[in-house]
């Protein structure tokens, strides 16, 4: 099915979003700045004024740029989850990727806006709170890192090195992830929190970011993979196949191998190791 957005559509939302990124990371910084109390949701992930500060920002600035689209967050109400599924455009938005490092302050934190149709993820921006830096990438734009010194495209490692640099999580480490980098053989660990591997991967810091086993959300992963895809990198399943989003009944996303250089056999890892769908 053909996409809606145009190249100029999509240049039009990035204007859009990034103001209000910036401003989102100024309400997270404020609280950040200061004493906060931490709630506990259902699923017993915590919670800040920061994540409900930076979430009413982004809704408020997403919900009138494209009026088919529906605006869904990580802090959204029973409606806008009961109407996603008969949605064929919606904005998947986490406004604090990374609370359990915004709570221990290591500075780990980001903010995640991703625009999907039909399944892809054709927009993606993250921004970093604490520095102001900002990595987006779109359908037919490539991908972009804006910092003090301007603006920069991004391109993943090609070819991989000799010792491949691995994403390891602050807070959502694994022992299926450990088998599968073992089998890699010689590694470079690179711990990093929140969706900010999906960055470093763009940017050519990482070489493979492998999710497996625990899972997280579709909006802790949809920028970071239209990021990663715009940079000349891939996010697939366990399959082979790209990931894709809002067509299952639940938001989870348990396995995925995030990687630049499709050449290696990065798949191949995954034999033997205790995984699901």
């Amino acid at each position: 099915m053909n996409s809606r957005y145009s190249q100029d559509s999509l240049a039009q939302f990035i204007d859009g979003i990034l103001p209000a990124m910036r401003a989102a990371a100024a309400d997270i910084m404020a609280v950040y700045a200061g004493a906060f109390d931490v709630e506990q949701k259902s699923d017993s992930s915590p919670l800040t004024m920061a994540d409900l500060a930076s979430h009413r920002r982004l809704v408020a600035a997403l919900t009138p740029l494209d009026s088919a689209a529906l605006v869904l967050s990580e802090e959204s109400g029973p409606e806008q989850f009961a109407a996603r599924l008969s949605a064929r455009r919606l904005w998947l938005v986490d406004p604090l990727d990374g609370t359990r490092e915004f709570v221990k302050r290591n500075g780990e934190f980001c903010i995640n806006v991703a625009l999907v149709e039909d399944g892809v993820a054709c927009l993606g921006a993250l921004l970093h709170p604490p520095t102001g830096v900002i990595w987006y990438g779109a359908a037919g734009l490539g991908a972009w890192r804006i910092d003090a010194q301007g603006t920069s495209p991004l391109q993943v490692t090609k070819p991989c090195p000799p010792v491949p640099r691995v994403a390891t999580s602050r807070s959502h480490g694994h022992p299926a992830v450990e088998s599968y980098y073992a089998k890699l053989g010689a590694v470079e660990r690179r711990p990093q929190g929140s969706a900010l591997k999906f960055a470093r991967l763009a940017e050519g810091g990482l070489d493979i970011y492998a999710r497996l086993a625990s899972r997280c959300s579709e909006w802790d992963v949809a920028a970071g993979q239209c990021i990663v895809e715009q940079a000349g990198g891939q996010v697939i399943d366990p399959h082979g196949l790209a990931l894709r989003y809002n067509q299952r009944d639940s938001l989870f996303v348990h396995n995925f191998l995030a990687f630049g250089d499709d050449s290696q056999p990065w798949l191949e890892g995954l034999h033997g190791i205790a995984i699901h769908d």
